[in-house]
């Protein structure tokens, strides 16, 4: 049976909104097709059924394979769109903004209107704290024409909103005023509960009591199920000094959201002034365990997150429960009098009658009633809570209930209410499911990171099948589906045209032989549909893949290996090309001794003379929690791989007096610790009563010392020669491997500067300062030098091991390659990862190899230079392309120009290395190809390219949607005054036929092939005039590969007859 049809199959069922049939079909294809990879068809249909069931790394997955396997699939537009929403889910605001904007430009049509996606924009823009940007915006989308009144009331809201909350926008009247304005304009447009609720928050700000309360009751008829609207009313109430009505509405809020640590800590603010800690250290600790509950998982995907509360609550829960833990047992046997009932009687306590118009409809009453007078349920009791009061979430539209279209389409990855409330009761209850619930909760979402297609028709049970069915189709939702020919046109026929490219012939491969410079022009057919041919590893190859671990996997004793490590005592020791050799064969070495054996002057690069050099200039400070440095845990003191930090900026004399200030405070504290002063936090862990204890077993972990914030210099760019010459001169005494400029480092061939990586950057630390775990930027290595006076620790895994990090990454939900992380060691040893350990000190050079995985703390006060390298080796070459093609698939931009970069190595280096020199030669060829099918669409579409040429040490281009790398050809566009560069697939997304485009090119292609035929592997006379002397040389067809083997062994030929002409030498030479 053909495998297509398995295909076609599931196409069809996907049509019908049968998605478990239809991922069932897509399995047996996924299993019977080798080259699945190819029918971007499949990849699409596989997304939106993954899209449809939540499983939001799985669709991001797929999708990108899409974009990455045809930039000119006909959906790609809709494809930007669900992964800007997706993205917006797991919280990576970039990325969403990323493929939002690349959606606005696209002239295709999609499920969203330009509308809906620039209000996407510019509450990602508000989200991310450009609230300027995102005014703009919001005021633009009001200017325009044909809104539809869901848009235009929304837009109103938000901007209403940010006059509220954004003191930067006008005194405090003026914006309360405006923001009265836009909120009221917007109830006018749509009444509902969300609008109501933040016109209350803005009378409430004002000190209009009665029109708060007033709204705040329309909010609840709207939508009584609503924690926010009732936590407000206490804190309303609370202000108003009436504790009791405070009370009832807090207690209506933690019924209905268990996990609002808002209301939880509002609450045990109220008991604490009324004098009964027993309870306020209870809401404490529900505030504190549900910081990251449910609520705040899921309105990410709404535009209510950004509503702050104005909450009594305090930054520090665990100061203010170690507070009342220490003090507790001196009140906690004084008899006085309550004033407010306890947590336990509170919760059987009703609504207040003066505030709801529906007590006997039996919504929130009954709700707040049922409830048993204990607040910690059960698992199975707050399952059934859960689907009756959490808010409806839609996870197509990006918009809460209040933001929905008032026509929405039928999306085929939209899920049913009924679904999404059973898919979060067990993913927030996955402890306690029974093993039927776990099968569902594997299938619907499924891990991370794995290709592996479940089979939910295997795998799920029958009754749940039955239930999605019951939910999600009729046979009149059948009928009213398949008569709409929007759904035919847009989805339906996208596939059909697509079919016809699933299959590609092995005919079309490019055979890469240097006097075949004419097959470039017969592949030019097949750009214009079907594949891209811009990826530089091969021709048609499956997408880039994380690599898969070593096997065997290493024992456990093995897991911690001894750094390679060299111990230098001269000059001598550092130039000798034995400890080159040494480094480039390792994933990490530390060299000890350096900075003595070459006689560095560091006191160049110490904080005193850095002030006395530029104490303006200016750093970049990251604000980190001190921790040690094998562990990383959240306010809870749970391990996590989030590594939390913000950012500003300061000058280097402002942060000097940081570093100087913090080091003195630390003396002070050993100083008082040595008089005996010093007070241990756990002082009162062993105090008394066998009560207290169990009591207060869980605050165990709150009664440690108070973590310190610290703040963490970084990324002070050292590149200016005039500003730092003398530092810059001294590190060109390091070894020509080691240095920041040397004929055989790739960076220094770019052409232009690269902050960080061909240029020296400078850290200035504290004790605890982090730089997270990451690879440098494309692979490349990277030198760092310790300073001092303190120690560095550092973390290091070879780069095999990456994709494995990888994975665990996505299993925290954190993006690999723009996220923080700090890994757990436990997890990486589970996973049979090494992990290299050990101390930089004072005058050491860390050398860190291509693709090395690492993280550094500092022990000490210090400082700390590195910068980049790039060896002419063929493992730093092939390992720096493979992480462009990884950077590609993920929408990822690649600041190492690599086709660039290509180039100036053929211009400027000769090579010895053949495995080397294919990999140039092949990127060559893929570029000269790109570039003549290029050429030949404009001229075909009836364009001229115009020539620009290129200045000196002018930067590489790249697109300014997508951010890829625009090599020789530019597709140029005039906006807002200013012109600008798109790549091919995104001047064609914006215009099929290049309307207002003006085409350039910066290199004559008769130039670049005249420089492809140079390109000749060099083999050193020393070793040809060793040879000679035995007047026969050998060259193994094993040392090739593919059909370069003859063009290598021809080049090799041609040189050594031109050695053996010079030397008037005889020789044999034998393949």
């Amino acid at each position: 049976l053909d495998p297509a049809i398995y295909c076609h199959l599931g196409h069809l069922n996907l049509l019908l909104e049968q998605f478990a049939k239809a991922l069932s079909a897509y399995q047996k294809y996924f299993n019977l097709q080798a080259d699945n990879w190819k029918n971007t068809a499949f990849l699409y249909g596989l997304g939106l059924v993954y899209y449809h069931y939540n499983s939001f790394n799985w669709a991001i997955k797929s999708f990108q394979e899409v974009l990455y396997c045809d930039p000119s699939f006909k959906r790609t537009n809709e494809i930007h769109v669900r992964l800007g929403l997706m993205f917006k889910s797991n919280g990576n605001y970039k990325s969403s903004l990323k493929h939002f904007r690349l959606a606005e430009k696209d002239s295709s049509e999609c499920t969203l209107s330009k509308q809906e996606i620039q209000l996407n924009i510019a509450h990602l823009l508000e989200v991310e704290g450009e609230h300027k940007q995102a005014k703009e915006v919001y005021e633009k989308l009001l200017t325009a024409e044909d809104l539809t009144k869901t848009v235009k009331a929304t837009a109103l809201r938000q901007l209403g909103w940010l006059y509220h909350s954004i003191e930067s926008f006008g005194e405090k009247a003026y914006r309360e005023t405006r923001a009265i304005q836009y909120l009221q304009k917007s109830l006018e447009l749509d009444p509902n509960g969300q609008t109501s609720y933040l016109l209350g928050r803005c009378f409430s700000s004002a000190g209009k009591v009665h029109d708060a309360f007033l709204y705040y009751r329309h909010s609840i008829d709207k939508s009584e199920a609503n924690a926010d609207t009732w936590c407000s009313i206490g804190v309303l109430y609370q202000q108003q000094n009436q504790p009791m009505d405070a009370l009832q509405a807090y207690i209506c809020a933690v019924q209905l959201d268990k996990s609002h640590q808002a209301a939880w800590t509002d609450l045990g603010v109220l008991y604490e002034s009324c004098n009964q800690p027993v309870d306020a250290l209870t809401c404490y600790q529900s505030a504190a365990r549900n910081s990251k509950g449910w609520y705040r998982l899921f309105l990410s995907l709404t535009y209510t997150h950004t509503y702050s509360y104005k909450s009594y609550a305090t930054p520090n829960l665990s100061a203010k429960i170690k507070f009342l833990h220490q003090n507790l047992p001196m009140q906690h046997f004084q008899n006085k009098p309550r004033t407010l009932p306890s947590i336990e009687e509170a919760w059987q306590l009703p609504i207040p009658a003066e505030l709801t118009s529906r007590q006997n409809s039996g919504g929130l009453s009954q709700s707040a009633g049922q409830n048993a007078a204990n607040p910690n349920l059960t698992a199975e009791s707050k399952m059934e809570e859960d689907k009756k009061a959490r808010k409806r979430v839609r996870y197509f539209s990006p918009s809460s209930e209040s933001m929905e279209s008032p026509t929405p389409p039928p999306q085929p990855g939209l899920m049913t209410p009924q679904q999404l409330n059973l898919l979060q009761c067990l993913a927030s209850n996955q402890a306690n499911l029974d093993p039927q619930q776990q099968t569902i909760l594997r299938i619907s979402l499924p891990t991370p990171g794995s290709r592996h297609l479940t089979s939910i028709s295997d795998n799920l049970p029958a009754d749940f099948v039955h239930n999605l069915r019951a939910a999600n189709m009729s046979e009149q939702e059948i009928n009213s589906l398949l008569s709409r020919p929007n759904i035919t046109t847009s989805i339906a026929e996208d596939f059909i045209t697509q079919f016809s490219r699933s299959k590609r012939s092995e005919d079309s491969k490019i055979k890469e032989d240097k006097d075949n410079i004419e097959s470039v022009h017969s592949t030019t057919t097949d750009s214009k549909h079907g594949f891209c041919l811009s990826n530089m590893l091969q021709d048609f190859g499956p997408p880039p893949t994380p690599p898969s671990p070593p096997t065997p996997p290493l024992s456990k004793d093995q897991l911690n290996p001894p750094t390679p490590s060299v111990y230098l005592e001269s000059k001598r020791d550092a130039f000798s090309p034995e400890l080159q050799q040494y480094c480039h064969s390792q994933p990490v070495v530390v060299i000890r001794g350096l900075a003595g054996a070459l006689k560095l002057d560091l006191g160049l690069f110490s904080t005193k003379t850095l002030v006395e050099a530029n104490a303006d200039h200016r750093v970049e400070v990251r604000a980190q929690k001190q921790q040690a440095p094998d562990e990383n845990r959240d306010q809870l003191g749970r391990k996590v791989w989030h590594c939390a930090s913000s950012r500003s900026h300061t000058s280097i004399a402002k942060y000097a007096q940081y570093q100087a200030s913090s080091f003195q405070e630390s003396l002070r504290e050993e100083h008082d610790k040595a008089k005996g002063q010093h007070k241990d936090s756990d002082s009162d862990s062993n105090s008394s009563t066998s009560s207290k204890n169990q009591l207060y077993f869980m605050f165990d972990l709150f009664s440690r010392k108070k973590s310190k914030v610290i703040k963490f210099g970084t990324n002070v760019d050292l590149s200016d020669d005039k500003k730092w010459k003398n530092q810059l001169f001294e590190l060109s005494k390091l070894p020509s491997f080691t240095r920041v400029v040397s004929a055989a480092n790739l960076l220094s061939h770019v052409g232009h500067t690269i902050l960080g990586m061909n240029t020296v950057q400078l850290y200035m630390k504290v004790p605890g300062s982090r730089t997270p775990g990451h690879q440098e930027n494309n692979n490349f290595c990277s030198v760092n030098i310790n300073i001092g006076p303190g120690d560095c620790e550092w973390f290091a895994v070879p780069d095999q091991y990456w994709g494995v990090i990888q994975s665990l990454c996505e299993r925290h939900n954190i993006n690999y390659l723009t996220g923080s992380w700090w890994p757990v060691l436990e997890d990486l040893y589970e996973e049979d990862v090494p992990v290299y350990r050990f101390i930089q000190k004072p005058g050491d050079l860390v050398w860190i190899g291509p693709g090395t995985v690492h993280w550094v703390q500092a022990v000490g006060w210090c400082n700390n230079i590195a910068w980049n390298v790039g060896p002419l080796t063929s493992l730093q070459y092939q390992l720096a392309l493979e992480r462009y093609e990884w950077n590609k698939l993920q929408s990822y931009k690649s600041i190492v120009p690599m086709i660039h970069l290509s180039w100036s190595i053929a211009r400027n280096i000769s090579i010895v290395e053949p495995r080397l020199y294919e990999l140039v030669k092949s990127v060559l060829m893929r570029s000269l190809r790109q570039i003549q099918m290029l050429t030949d669409f404009v001229e075909e579409l009836g364009f001229q390219i115009k020539w620009q040429g290129r200045e000196k040490d002018e930067a590489a281009t790249y697109c300014d949607d997508c951010e890829l790398e625009v090599f020789n050809i530019l597709f140029v566009k005039e906006q807002d005054k200013k012109f600008i560069v798109h790549c091919q697939d995104c001047s064609r997304r914006i215009s099929p036929k290049l309307e207002g485009f003006i085409i350039l090119n910066q290199y004559k292609l008769e130039h670049l092939t005249e420089v492809y035929d140079n390109f000749l592997i060099h083999v050193s006379i020393t070793i040809i005039l060793n040879l000679l002397k035995t007047q026969t040389i050998t060259i193994f067809k094993g040392s090739f590969s593919g059909n370069s083997c003859k063009l290598s062994c021809a080049c090799i030929l041609t040189s050594l007859n031109k050695i053996a002409k010079s030397t008037n030498s005889f020789m044999t030479i034998s393949f």
